[in-house]
């Protein structure tokens, strides 16, 4: 069978060019591991809709795209972008433009012994040993153009890291930011979670942007040791022309626990793409998330839950808001592995069409080799109920009013999935602000 054509990875082949300049390019393993992810770069480019795992998302509109590497970062204000762009989150804050840290735009403040929170530039110049011990370990061992694409031209981004049996006593909060000045440019934020055994930290991220084509990459691995606790919350609020590919990786150890969810509602297209490993005994995993599509977005979520020993459980809720000729993409994935017997696994996507020209693509997927399981998944589509509508307007609401207040209720049950509970609200004012926006241009 022939191997599918691929598009060119963007300038992949100006790695030999760009490599001296970028951070730590003195150090023998970093440039080891940037050569060898943009030689992978190089041969294997980028997946067409023949790859299967790419079948519903077409990159040719990024692949003709002209950009070029984020260099000198144009001056700004976080508060020159409007109030719903980012998640209003009181934490350390860590601000990024075109994925490069801005100190000037960052709070971090008195941290706890035992916590290590520093941008990606500076962990390599201070703490080299730690850093080669886990940077690129979740992502090494596979075939991902988007993610050897980001380890190639790595610079900057965020590391936390927390000693044993530390708590983190406030939220972390990473903020980036696409600013455009004479031309379209790439970044490619580096983000490296590790936690030690019994700890527990809570990170938001708040993707946004000043308008125009620019292009974010972004990898997050994530090592949760023996007991620790993750809670990871997402908004994608990119300009309306940005792309938007994003892959996550987390190791969960024995009764350890993953909780994410995103939030995706801006770019011309995006990806987020998160792989969990249940790699120990008693460990669990609850993504969520919600994607609110106008215009021609096409918003793709794609996830892969490895359950690879026994007694574990995963729980996964995604629900999708499409309108005009937005797409939407779920594809979701449950592997149970011969000896992960007791497996404890659901899955659920459900889409809103609120147009005709609207689409939306599921694949959930159950990949079983156990015989002791517990495990479902589910996928439906459809629109707003007319005898819904018509119960509000009989009681004084008008129809475009009504209409906010069904898939605001929607939205909430993926929201409401979050665990944490006060982490919910930030996530509601940015779905109120796009219900509010969609209700005035109706």
């Amino acid at each position: 069978m022939a191997t599918p054509r691929s598009f060119p990875a963007p300038f992949a082949d100006r790695h030999a060019e760009l490599a001296p300049s970028l951070s730590g390019a003195g150090i023998g393993w970093l440039a080891a591991l940037r050569a060898d992810s943009a030689a992978r770069c190089r041969q294997n480019g980028l997946p067409t809709t023949r790859v299967e795992a790419w079948r519903f998302t077409n990159l040719k509109d990024l692949v003709a795209g002209d950009f070029t590497p984020a260099g000198n970062v144009p001056d700004m204000a976080l508060d020159s972008l409007p109030a719903s762009s980012l998640l209003a989150v009181n934490g350390h804050v860590l601000a990024f433009v075109n994925g490069r840290f801005r100190a000037e735009l960052s709070t971090i403040d008195a941290l706890p012994d035992g916590v290590a929170l520093l941008p990606l530039s500076e962990a390599i110049r201070t703490d080299e040993q730690s850093l080669s011990a886990h940077l690129g370990h979740l992502t090494e061992a596979e075939e991902n153009p988007f993610a050897d694409l980001n380890t190639a031209f790595l610079e900057d981004g965020l590391v936390l890291r927390l000693a044993d049996g530390v708590t983190l006593d406030r939220p972390v909060h990473l903020v980036s930011i696409g600013a455009v000045a004479d031309r379209a440019v790439a970044f490619f934020p580096r983000l490296l979670v590790v936690l030690g055994k019994g700890t527990k930290a809570t990170l938001f991220e708040s993707h946004a942007g000043l308008g125009g084509a620019y292009f974010s990459n972004g990898v997050m691995e994530a090592v949760l040791g023996e007991g620790a606790h993750l809670e990871h919350y997402k908004l994608q609020n990119e300009s309306p022309e940005a792309f938007h590919i994003a892959n996550t990786r987390i190791s969960v150890a024995s009764q350890g626990f993953y909780d994410g969810f995103v939030l995706q509602t801006g770019s011309r297209l995006a990806r987020n793409e998160v792989q969990v490993a249940l790699n120990g005994e008693n460990a669990r995993c609850h993504l969520s998330g919600a994607y609110l599509g106008t215009g021609r977005q096409h918003l793709d979520n794609t996830t892969f839950i490895d359950h690879a020993v026994p007694d574990c459980a995963s729980r996964e809720v995604y629900k999708g808001v499409l309108d005009e000729r937005a797409h939407g993409v779920f594809q979701g994935k449950i592997l149970v592995r011969r000896d992960a017997q007791r497996t404890d696994g659901h899955q659920l996507n459900r889409a809103l069409l609120l147009s005709r020209e609207a689409e939306v693509n599921a694949k959930p997927e159950l990949e079983i080799y156990a015989d002791d399981v517990k495990c479902s998944h589910g996928a439906t589509v459809g629109e707003l109920a007319e005898e819904q509508l018509f119960y509000l307007q009989a009681r004084g609401i008008d129809r475009a009013t009504a209409r906010v207040l069904l898939i605001e209720a929607y939205v909430q049950e993926a929201v409401d999935e979050i665990g944490n509970v006060e982490a919910r609200l930030p996530f509601q004012r940015v779905v109120g602000a796009w219900l509010k926006a969609r209700k005035e241009r109706s």
